[in-house]
């Protein structure tokens, strides 16, 4: 039974920076839930949103929006990570189903998808991120009486650290073939610490293991800091996401796994708008317009 969450302990994990940006994420999957022809489904994310003082205002419902889907930020921003929520969603399942049984959330945020979606008997579900983010999520999701629909385990630690240890620690197990996903993490980490997942989870990796990762082609964000995506996100709820990227040039990781013997394919968000029939499709002055979406197999020996 989905109840009202009660408390913030843990809330200084979000409250601010890149924490705060899982709000947003949290808030955009509420408004797709809400909608009459919904991508995903997250009863789980307006509770996150309430629970945190610096979004406990913010809509989770279109209706809630004076200009509804005109709105660069609630409207258009809101869909693409609506579309983005199922594309990774079926490319989770679709993992799992092909014979992974270890799921790796890498800078899981507020994904709930442990909670959410139907995994088949086995899976274990490891999330890694900073342990504020992960003691805001305990917390609400306890509030609910929520239950995981799979073996779910936390692992508190920033990326920038010795994540691996800490994960095969918890009990991951390096022989067993595993599904990672990335979802809007690296645009927030330096170049190198990129560099060092991607040789980290290929280490890691077994045959039969797969991943799913976000990046941005621009060379130069700044290029795009007049993006209504942009402006809009700054002015309503106060993220300014172009100080919050790495400013680095970014290696090119698609390559890279090729390079290891990983089939790798590489899609635009629209490509999934045209699948799907609906999200962002691109405009002029586009922020969205050098999102790439990677998906990345380790063949079986």
């Amino acid at each position: 039974m989905i109840g009202t969450a009660q408390g913030n302990t843990g809330v200084d994990g979000v409250d601010g920076g890149v924490g705060l940006t899982a709000l947003l994420v949290a808030a955009a999957r509420a408004i797709e839930t809400h909608r009459h022809d919904s991508l995903a489904q997250d009863v789980y994310a307006e509770h996150f949103v309430r629970a945190a003082p610096a979004s406990a205002a913010w809509p989770v419902r279109i209706q809630q929006v004076p200009d509804g889907d005109q709105n660069p930020l609630w409207g258009r921003f809101a869909r693409y990570f609506g579309l983005r929520t199922r594309v990774l969603d079926d490319f989770l399942l679709r993992s799992v189903h092909a014979g992974a049984r270890q799921v790796v959330l890498l800078g899981a945020g507020l994904d709930a998808r442990a909670f959410r979606l139907d995994w088949p008997s086995g899976c274990v579900i490891f999330e890694i991120d900073r342990e504020g983010v992960l003691e805001f999520k305990h917390n609400v999701l306890g509030g609910l009486s929520a239950a995981p629909k799979a073996a779910r385990v936390p692992v508190p630690i920033d990326l920038r650290a010795d994540w691996v240890t800490a994960l095969t620690d918890a009990g991951f197990d390096t022989a067993a073939p595993s599904v990672w996903l990335a979802e809007g993490l690296l645009f927030y980490l330096p170049s190198a610490a990129e560099t060092h997942l991607i040789d980290a989870v290929d280490r890691l990796s077994t045959g039969g293991s797969a991943l799913a990762f976000e990046v941005k082609l621009e060379k130069d964000l700044l290029e795009y800091r007049d993006s209504p995506l942009y402006t809009s996100t700054k002015h309503h709820i106060g993220i300014d996401l172009l100080q919050l990227f790495d400013k680095e040039a970014r290696p090119d990781s698609a390559r890279d796994l090729a390079d290891k013997g990983w089939s790798t394919s590489v899609h635009t968000p629209f490509d999934f708008t045209r699948r799907h029939g609906r999200g962002p499709l691109p405009e002029p002055n586009d922020a969205l317009e050098g999102n790439r979406w990677v998906f990345a197999n380790k063949p079986r020996p």
